[in-house]
């Protein structure tokens, strides 16, 4: 039997009647290659609550993909919004300047790692982010090849997909995709031979990446390296710091750039500012978007002035960039953040999932591993004896917390890990509850498998 809840509520069934006819209403008209992971319309969300339009209550793991840092509708960000929707909406800054896109560019240089002068570019989405930091990369340089790593994401735009390593389903019968583009192969530490210890492999690591400019394509010819210092969408894969390192001063002997995709990993997820602090290094420039702004849609590139500076004017840029209402709501989650220390928030979320889990593993055999840094962590599924995926049960999984009202989502190249984005402002009471919630759907299916 389960424990009475505190804060969900799943009455209606998920999804509910009126969810179930929008549904229909969405095949009617929505393409079906827009995906969904969780068959809820949502009505009104606050912090980590989420209110569908049947009544049902979730807690939210998902955070819309690693969105929502700082919660749903925080007040602070709502404020600012009503308040610049009396001034003016969009004036374009390619048209007409406005002074939150420079406040949130010396912002952003600001926090973001390196003490060497920096300067920023403004966009609309992550995908827009990458393409642009490539731009500025191979201007700079006059290189033209951009190397990124298997497992990787970066975005579902023709460059993005190019740089992304999963073919279904980002890629599958997309083709042909961006030329002079370079996959090396990324440490999965958890897979590393029984014989390695932790250090030998990554050095074999690094030695692999070494190799692969003898055997693949030349330093020469190499604009940039592009990196997510912890993988997302390919499992929330967290690297040795050594080989991070070791690939971030071998682009420095090459003069090839180092890009960190912190779009995922940015702004107090991993429990600092940018992960990028966590692994020693100062990128020379860095792609930001997602949690900037709470939903709003902005992104951001950063990067040393020198390089930011290598376009000419109209070379970069796009008319929505930098929206006025992005560039205020960014400012005012920077603020809450800052404020609030979400960093060590985020280090104490993801210290009691990791706790939580690594305390089943005995019981249920099935956990491979959990793993993670801060609050970006994440728990892969295996099959005890065969060691194959465990896709089927992580599909169970995610299905079974939705319907008993908490929002998680699978990743990995085999779809068999969990992966947890809960906004940082969750409660204590919250995160006990979705775990609890979470063990239950875990006994059940586990049994059922």
């Amino acid at each position: 039997m389960s424990k009475q809840r505190k804060f969900v509520n799943v009455a209606a069934g998920v999804p509910g009647p009126k969810g179930a006819a929008l549904i229909e209403k969405r095949k009617q008209y929505v393409p079906k290659g827009v995906g969904n992971n969780t068959p809820i319309f949502v009505e009104t969300a606050s912090g980590a609550l989420v209110n569908d339009v049947d009544g049902n209550t979730y807690i939210d793991f998902a955070g819309a993909i690693g969105t929502l840092n700082a919660g749903h509708c925080p007040k602070e960000v709502v404020d600012a919004l009503k308040e610049q929707l009396d001034k003016y909406i969009h004036p374009c800054f390619h048209v007409g300047m406005y002074e939150p896109y420079v406040a949130l560019a010396e912002k952003l240089t600001q926090i973001t790692p390196g003490s060497f002068e920096k300067k920023t570019m403004l966009a609309n989405s992550g995908a827009e982010a990458v393409e642009n930091a490539v731009k500025i990369a191979r201007k700079f340089t006059g290189r033209p090849g951009i190397i990124s790593f298997s497992r990787g994401f970066h975005g579902r735009t023709l460059l993005g997909m190019s740089l992304t390593s999963k073919v279904k389903p980002y890629k599958f019968q997309m083709g042909p995709f961006a030329p002079a583009t370079y996959k090396a192969q990324f440490p999965y530490p958890m897979n590393k031979p029984a014989s390695m210890t932790d250090d030998e492999y990554a050095q074999f690591c690094i030695r692999q990446f070494e190799d692969f400019l003898l055997t693949e394509v030349a330093p020469e010819e190499v604009a940039a390296v592009i990196m997510e210092p912890i993988q997302g969408e390919g499992g929330f894969i967290v690297p040795p710091v050594s080989f991070v390192q070791a690939v971030y001063e071998i682009c420095k002997k090459h003069g090839i750039l180092f890009i960190a995709d912190e779009i995922q990993t940015g702004f107090c997820r991993t429990g600092s500012m940018f992960a990028s602090t966590q692994f020693g290094i100062e990128p020379d420039i860095i792609t930001m978007s997602k949690s900037i702004a709470a939903g709003l849609p902005i992104s951001a590139v950063t990067g040393r002035a020198e390089i930011m500076d290598a376009p000419n004017p109209g070379e970069i840029g796009g008319t929505y960039g930098g929206s006025p209402l992005g560039c205020v709501a960014a400012l005012a989650v920077i603020e809450k953040m800052e404020r609030e220390n979400l960093s060590a928030r985020a280090q104490y979320i993801g210290d009691t999932i990791k706790q939580h889990f690594t305390a089943l593993q005995k019981d249920f055999p099935v956990i491979a591993e959990v793993r993670g840094l801060g609050a970006m962590c994440a728990v892969e599924f295996v099959d005890p004896q065969t060691k194959a995926p465990a896709k089927e049960l992580v599909a169970g999984l995610t299905k079974g917390c939705y319907e008993s009202g908490v929002i998680v989502l699978s990743a990995g190249v085999h779809s068999n890990v969990l992966r947890f984005l809960s906004p940082l402002v969750i409660t204590d009471e919250q995160l006990e509850e979705a775990l609890d919630i979470m063990t239950e759907v875990l006994k059940s299916q586990y049994v059922t498998n």
